[in-house]
């Protein structure tokens, strides 16, 4: 057993808590046993670093009579916590536990989890551990007869299991790689790629504490006092324990905080050109108004607001548009290789800076119809759910386009950063 401190503890309350936000998964989807895994990855840790605790091992030991039960019940939690670990990437990877090839490697590893667990409990009932050692249980019994043997069978299959879940992981990134090669990455492919990298990370944590671990005891066979590699680990056991739970935390609720969260948030920062364009050219026109969000709102909100005011001022803008300039800096934009999508929108944002401008010269002055920059407006929705990012990103990079000629500069603003598709209704 490694020294406990603190660190046990934080890292105990971190896995609970993220037990905690799990648990109504848990209750609504009790009968999937992915839902049933995860949380028991989330659990058994948690009780593993408890039980590690000097205090607890004390306790247990007092309670139950039995010197050092402590260390055995430890090593059998971790054994099933590996086990565990393996059930649920195989569960993930298949998509569902009802697939017979799934269903054969789960057995396969339940049942030499259960049999590990069988060969700890009879050797440690057959040698003998009359010295409490709440810290250095694994090197002050590394000579012990069956004490041994239980020692080095718990960490060469701890150690097994590290391996095999790097390399799972690993192949499971390659294949993710692969499949998404020549396409975009949906929130999920992002999540699970990020998740899968920090359960790598933590399965080499884990390799390198059985290492550790039994080079310790090999060194006490040898006559050696290496315990420095054992009792040494506890902090690092700590942030492996954390980087697990973030690890199965991420896939989770990863695409849930990209598409709520993050992708709005860049959505609202490249929406910035158009929010400046639209806005200085005056107050909004008839029944158009400036949509103010309650401070408590969500970037998802925040975002609807946004792209709601910026089409009703667009479309206020729509009688002081020529159609000429839209034309001419469409056929300019690609005439300089730029992709059709990108000239349409090249083409209304040169067409609304100059409306912009205009309005904002003479805002009294009687303005034309707006009948056929609005059916230009329709059109370019039609075929570009983003067209207000992309009008956006025009304005961002009039040079790039080359409409720049044809309309007043549009203000400066930061390189637009969006993957999210986000749109309004042409009313």
């Amino acid at each position: 057993m490694t020294p406990a401190g603190v660190d046990y503890y934080i890292t105990a309350a971190v896995l609970g808590a993220a037990l905690l936000a799990k648990l109504p998964a848990l209750v609504r989807g009790w009968r999937s046993p992915t839902v049933r895994t995860v949380n028991l990855l989330l659990f058994l840790p948690c009780v593993g670093f408890i039980f590690s605790s000097a205090a607890v091992v004390s306790a247990v030991n007092r309670l139950t009579g039995i010197s050092n039960l402590s260390a055995l019940l430890v090593h059998c939690v971790m054994t099933a916590y590996s086990c565990a670990s393996l059930v649920l990437l195989d569960y993930w990877r298949e998509g569902s536990g009802e697939q017979s090839r799934t269903r054969r490697r789960v057995r396969v590893w339940k049942t030499g989890c259960c049999a590990v667990i069988v060969a700890l409990v009879g050797l440690f009932a057959l040698g003998e551990a009359p010295v409490e050692q709440p810290r250095d249980f694994d090197t002050y019994y590394a000579t012990t007869p069956f004490i041994r043997e239980m020692l080095l069978l718990y960490l060469l299959a701890y150690l097994a299991s590290a391996v095999a879940m790097a390399v799972v992981c690993r192949n499971w990134i390659v294949d993710i790689d692969r499949r998404t090669a020549h396409g975009p990455k949906t929130a999920v492919d992002r999540s699970l790629r990020v998740g899968l990298l920090v359960l790598v990370i933590a399965a080499v944590g884990n390799t390198i504490f059985a290492l550790f671990k039994l080079t310790a005891i090999t060194a006490r066979w040898a006559g050696r006092d290496w315990d420095a590699l054992s009792s040494g680990l506890g902090p690092f056991m700590a942030v492996t324990g954390v980087t697990i739970g973030l690890g199965l935390l991420v896939p989770a609720y990863g695409p849930g905080l990209i598409d709520r969260v993050w992708n709005p948030l860049l959505a609202i920062a490249a929406l910035r050109p158009l929010w400046r364009l639209v806005r200085r050219s005056g107050p909004a026109p008839g029944n158009a108004v400036l949509l103010t969000p309650a401070w408590y709102a969500g970037p998802e909100q925040v975002l609807l607001y946004r792209l709601t005011t910026i089409h009703d001022w667009m479309l206020g803008l729509c009688a002081h548009c020529t159609e000429g300039v839209r034309e001419r800096a469409y056929r300019r934009a690609r005439e300089s290789g730029a992709a059709e999508r990108e000239a349409v929108a090249a083409g209304l944002a040169a067409m609304f800076t100059a409306a912009a401008d205009d309005r904002a010269r003479e805002p009294r002055r009687a303005a034309g119809p707006a009948g056929r920059a609005m059916d230009a407006v329709r059109a370019a929705e039609a075929q570009d759910p983003d067209l207000l990012v992309s009008i956006s990103r025009a304005l961002d990079a009039p040079a790039r386009t080359g409409w720049a000629a044809f309309a007043s500069p549009a203000p400066e603003g930061r390189s637009a950063r969006y993957g999210l598709s986000a749109s309004t209704p042409a009313s």
